[in-house]
């Protein structure tokens, strides 16, 4: 009886996951189906910023010109000096005046540069390292799980795009409970000062040189906080403008650089560092509940460390510029609040829900996104043709859906590469069909989640690794990053290459990069 009723659970467990996948499926939207001019307003709002500037000097030009235009030099000058044409000299004066009292005020409030003169991406030893049948291994050894769940974990591990050389701390598979505050402090001195010592290395800046230090961690913020415990390891300075960022999910990395950039633009020739990482064996859920047990299959080590400049001579010594950072939050919205979601389940243990409607309310978050970074981005051609048709939809769809498939820009034409977050093979499967880009565009993406699996806000960084070992970053290539998160985020950034970036000496890519791009993961 007691074998039936199991048999009789785990069939009903595999209908479950079934209509799981098929009501997820059916609810991916066209990421650009229901735009709407709210969101493109947005891009352009950003764009003529500064439009203030661009259309006051053409305009004291154009009426100075029309005002001498009809005059000869000789003439000018005669009646500059005539007494009975003060008017003129008035006129020159007044407009010479606000001409350069504009060009001025729109020189002084253009923002500092922000350049990136290098990043680091910390690689675990191979200690570390395990295959997708060790990592079952280890939860079966673990006695956390019942069969049941052992099941389900390893059918999500085999559809995640994760290869057989990710890594996961020593914790997992104890038999002992690992989310300990000791447990998160010494995987997080592993992984942190590992990306800092590196990064430090490669820009030969010394830690008490920093100015600003931003760290984000999402599920483990200890007291004293992580940015003490750099600051105490490497004995910074005491008037370090320092930032610890927690619950902000996997985009936290680029709300870090944000918070980094603002920053510097208000404390002159300072640098700032920005360290993003996740502690997944303190993370790690022993329970039963599967919208909790996702996350135990796809996250993994993974740690990464900025070193940004606002000192224009370091122009020279910098890889890239910041270009833009634009930011979407959904959190007004109850469902978007709720999709990734911290909590205790049924068994008291702590874990992260997923919602079914996660990649629903994920694709809208991205449609906003987009398309207010298009107008920052793309060629004039697409923005056109783009603003064109969905003007077109908007006067003649009376109210009444088009059959017509929207158009989608082209973003290949704004950029040389993607660096898109390898959360797993079913959301870039996704973005890759929705937003039509190549093969080529994800292999960075695709190859990061095959070697490293999901490393939280750290990801994007050991994708631009992936191009730098490739040596595909030429001289004035721009770079896309795009990062989602819980709450929900979707936040981008985007970077200009100022040289040609040869294969660096310390990359977590060089022993493996000449595997990729392998086909069929």
């Amino acid at each position: 009886m007691a074998a039936d009723q199991r048999l009789l659970s785990t069939e009903k467990n595999d209908r479950d996951d079934a209509a799981f996948s098929v009501r997820v499926r059916r609810r991916l939207p066209d990421y650009v189906n229901s735009v709407n001019l709210k969101y493109v307003k947005l891009g352009y709002h950003y764009l003529v910023r500064h439009g203030v500037y661009l259309v006051t000097i053409p305009a004291l030009l154009l009426v100075l010109g029309a005002e001498l235009g009809s005059l000869n030099s000789g003439e000018i000058w005669r009646r500059i000096w005539d007494n009975t044409a003060e008017h003129y000299v008035a006129t020159v004066i007044g407009f010479v005046y606000v001409f350069v009292l504009t060009v001025s005020v729109f020189l002084f409030s253009c923002p500092r540069p922000i350049y990136l003169l290098d990043f680091a991406c910390y690689k675990p030893h191979d200690d570390f390292k395990v295959s997708k049948e060790q990592f079952i291994e280890l939860v079966r050894k673990s006695g956390e799980f019942d069969e049941a769940s052992i099941e389900f974990q390893k059918r999500i591990l085999q559809s995640s795009g994760i290869g057989d050389e990710s890594y996961v701390p020593k914790s997992i598979g104890s038999s002992e409970s690992i989310a300990t505050i000791k447990e998160g402090r010494e995987e997080a001195a592993t992984v942190i000062f590992g990306a800092l010592d590196e990064l430090f290395g490669k820009t030969r800046v010394q830690a008490k040189d920093v100015g600003i230090l931003v760290v984000n961690c999402s599920l483990y913020n200890p007291t004293p906080s992580l940015s003490a415990m750099i600051i105490n390891h490497y004995k910074m300075m005491g008037n370090i403008l320092n930032f610890n960022l927690g619950g902000m999910g996997c985009s936290a990395g680029i709300i870090g650089l944000d918070l980094a950039r603002e920053m510097l633009q208000t404390n002159p020739r300072k640098y700032a560092v920005v360290v993003s990482t996740e502690m997944v064996g303190y993370n790690w859920y022993p329970g039963a509940e599967r919208s909790m047990l996702v996350s135990n299959c796809y996250f993994r080590m993974g740690c990464s460390a900025v070193m940004l400049s606002n000192r224009r001579r370091d122009y020279y010594l910098a890889k890239y510029r910041l270009e833009h950072i634009v930011r979407t939050h959904k959190g007004a919205d109850d469902r978007s609040f709720g999709c990734m979601y911290q909590k205790q389940g049924s068994q008291k243990f702590n874990g992260i829900e997923l919602s079914r409607d996660l990649v629903e309310i994920g694709s809208e978050a991205l449609k906003t996104n987009i398309t207010t970074l298009g107008p920052l981005v793309l060629p004039f051609s697409e923005q056109f043709i783009f603003f064109s048709a969905l003007i077109s939809k908007v006067l003649f769809s009376n109210g009444v859906d088009s059959p017509k498939k929207p158009y989608i820009p082209d973003f290949k034409l704004a950029f040389e590469h993607f660096c898109l977050q390898a959360a797993s093979k079913t959301v870039l499967d996704e973005l890759q069909k929705n937003l039509e880009l190549s093969d080529k565009s994800l292999e960075a993406s695709r190859a990061t989640l095959h070697r490293f699996g999901n490393t939280s806000s750290s990801g994007i960084w050991y994708e631009l690794a992936y191009l730098e070992a490739k040596e595909r970053v030429r001289r004035g290539d721009r770079i896309w990053q795009l990062s989602f998160g819980s709450g929900f985020k979707c936040n981008s950034a985007v970077w200009k290459s100022l040289r040609k970036i040869r294969k660096p000496s310390k990359n977590p890519w060089l022993d493996s990069v000449d595997g990729y791009p392998q086909r069929g993961y």
